[in-house]
């Protein structure tokens, strides 16, 4: 589940983030005032809500999508078509809990969407370095984990100082990291 906060209404809106053959990505939304309850955007006719409900309108089109969340439709469309385009375009306003606070989690997060660029990867030691406090390996391996935006704070990049990928999403998705950084370095 990811938070975007819309800038229409100053309300949270929740959408979730499904992926098909790691390149198609469809945005769901599933509450909120803008298009009211149960409603889903074009491919999730299905989708179960919170209260359960899989029933849900299709909205056809993208005029329906409030400013935010078209930011983040924008960014992800081009980032899964020229990941070079996305670098540029502006970042959604993420309301989320762990970027409402000041912590070393938040901070590692910032730094690392704002510092490691497109292709490129860097190593958990050398992030809690950039983050200010060297010996912090094992919390940004936290703040990994408390990522709740995986493509937009583009955890990844980050890697093992072996080189080798580490565990991405506890090893179920390492498969996924091999090629969203082969799909990064190939749009280079």
């Amino acid at each position: 589940m990811w938070l975007v906060q819309s800038d229409a209404q100053m309300e949270v809106e929740q959408i979730c983030i499904s992926r098909k053959d790691y390149w198609f990505v469809t945005i769901v939304y599933l509450c909120g005032p803008f298009l009211g309850p149960g409603t889903c955007l074009p491919g999730l006719e299905h989708h179960r809500t919170k209260t359960g409900s899989s029933d849900c309108t299709v909205q056809e089109g993208q005029e329906a999508l409030s400013g935010q969340l078209q930011v983040c439709t924008d960014w992800l469309r081009a980032y899964f078509r020229e990941p070079q385009v996305a670098e540029k375009l502006p970042m959604p306003c993420f309301h989320h809990p762990v970027f409402q606070e000041e912590s070393f989690t938040s901070r590692v997060l910032r730094v690392l969407q704002r510092d490691v660029r497109l292709g490129a990867t860097v190593s958990y030691k050398r992030l809690a370095e950039m983050s200010g406090n060297i010996n912090a390996v094992r919390a940004v391996g936290g703040a990994m984990r408390r990522n709740p935006v995986p493509l937009l704070i583009p955890c990844h990049r980050v890697i093992a100082s072996n080189g080798q990928i580490g565990n991405y999403m506890g090893g179920q998705g390492n498969h996924l990291k091999q090629w969203l950084l082969a799909h990064e370095k190939a749009n280079m």
